[in-house]
């Protein structure tokens, strides 16, 4: 299929071009503005949700997965984020509507991103995709959102109109999970309120095939977008605490959430839930039904205050020509940036394999260590790490791998690492640390964007 997606670089987007792409399906993707790197390959067309869609985006399109929207849950809701969040959503779905009319005449499927803030605050209530609209501010959006397919299914019934309602989504590298973590590993966070609000909740390796079965199935209208078995509040913190080895804090109370958020804070303390019955009446089966299934799946590597971060770009030549460029350590240099002073020292063997160690000089905020680390895992031309035997961090291990995708290569970079000095290095110096290291993932992906970017 050809599939034109909104959000590609979102959370769901990036997972969901992944695994559309790695099954063979070719991707043209609506952004905005900037050059963002992708983890699949994709057409590019500039636009937003406030202009029309350019009619080449629709040239033999299957389907489209309208994934766009302002985040809802980054910081307070003023008068002009409210309207952002509103439009983006609202405008962006009328104007893909309009130019599936116009231009669209292969398409088969519409797939709209929408949120179970339709239901609203419902207490214990146990809602599914054919209980009524709630009350409130996103409420309404997504009711709006939704009413922006109904011309398509008006004049193009033979084109299926399925809506995801998606839930929390759980992620390592994303969401709100991710926001979560310092807290937890601080050891300053709890529960929020009285815990006693539903959490509608969603792994996102689920999510990302709920959307793939929406797209494959005869499945139309309203998907739940959650796991089947919602947790309180209080029991996803537990789990949470549970699953990453940390003591559960004091709870935070509801007054100082909304002193704190406004309006925003009734994300949190909002109590919606749902089960997944349309869903699982298309026949689609969750892998994560349970909180303590999924937390487990997603929280295991981070036990022991263990950090990771992850960088994922696709490049248009195979592993095999990328290969040679990183069996040079000096090629190290120029994908580090300036800040850092890095230098290779030296290596102890002739070629890099494993067992090599190899020596380096390098500055951490300002300060010089020195840093030796050693290869592991080599699989040419698919896949090597490096560990720190001598250096900074307690711990330090860099996966670098090649898949094969689409003609070209994912390159995925799994650096797990964890501080000195145990809890107090990590809350100290924990967030700091991380910017560094994302830092030197951004500069590293541009670098290697220069110079693998173009096939040939």
């Amino acid at each position: 299929m050809r599939i034109l997606m909104t959000g590609a670089t979102g959370l769901i987007g990036r997972e969901l071009g992944k695994a559309l792409a790695a099954r063979g399906d070719t991707l043209a993707c609506l952004v905005r503005g900037g050059r963002a790197h992708l983890p699949f390959p994709a057409d590019r067309f500039d636009w937003r949700h406030d202009r029309p869609v350019p009619k080449e985006a629709l040239a033999g399109v299957d389907a489209i997965v309208n994934l766009a929207g302002e985040p809802v849950a980054d910081g307070r809701w003023t008068p002009r984020k409210k309207a952002l969040i509103r439009d983006s959503r609202v405008l962006g779905t009328r104007a893909l509507v309009r130019a599936a009319l116009e231009s669209g005449e292969s398409l088969k499927a519409f797939v709209q991103g929408s949120a179970i803030g339709y239901w609203g605050d419902r207490g214990d209530e146990v809602l599914t995709g054919r209980s009524a609209k709630g009350a409130g501010f996103l409420a309404d959006v997504v009711d709006d959102l939704e009413a922006g397919l109904r011309p398509l299914t008006e004049r193009r019934p033979d084109v299926r109109t399925p809506a995801v309602r998606t839930g929390v989504v759980l992620a390592r590298q994303g969401g709100a999970l991710a926001k979560m973590l310092p807290l937890f590993r601080a050891r300053v966070a709890g529960r929020l309120g009285d815990g006693r609000q539903w959490m509608s909740w969603i792994h996102i390796d689920d999510i990302v095939r709920l959307f793939l079965h929406a797209l494959d199935s005869r499945a139309n209208g309203v998907l739940e977008g959650v796991a089947p078995r919602p947790a309180t509040n209080r029991e996803f913190t537990a789990a949470l605490c549970r699953s990453l080895g940390v003591f559960e804090n004091a709870p935070a109370p509801s007054v100082a959430i909304r002193a704190l958020y406004g309006e925003m804070g009734t994300i949190v303390l909002d109590s919606t839930r749902v089960e997944p019955a349309l869903a699982l009446a298309s026949g689609f089966d969750f892998r994560f039904p349970s909180i303590d299934a999924a937390l487990d799946d997603l929280l295991a590597p981070l036990r022991g205050s263990m950090r990771e971060k992850v960088s994922e770009q696709w490049v248009p030549r195979q592993p095999a020509g990328i290969w040679p460029y990183f069996c040079d350590e000096k090629n190290l240099e120029e994908l580090t940036p300036p800040f850092m002073r890095f230098r290779v020292l030296g290596k102890s063997t002739h070629e890099i394999g494993n067992g090599t160690l190899i020596d380096y000089r390098l500055a951490l905020g300002g300060i010089p260590f020195a840093w030796q680390s050693r290869i592991e895992d080599w699989a040419p031309p698919h896949r090597f790490a490096d560990t720190q035997v001598k250096g900074p961090y307690a711990h330090w291990h860099h996966l670098h791998e090649f898949v094969p995708m689409a003609g070209g290569t994912l390159m995925r970079d799994v650096v797990r690492y964890r501080l000195p000095a145990g809890w107090l290095g990590s809350t100290v110096a924990g967030c700091r640390v991380e910017s560094t290291v994302a830092e030197i993932f951004r500069y590293r992906a541009d670098r290697i964007a220069e110079r693998f970017g173009k096939a040939g």
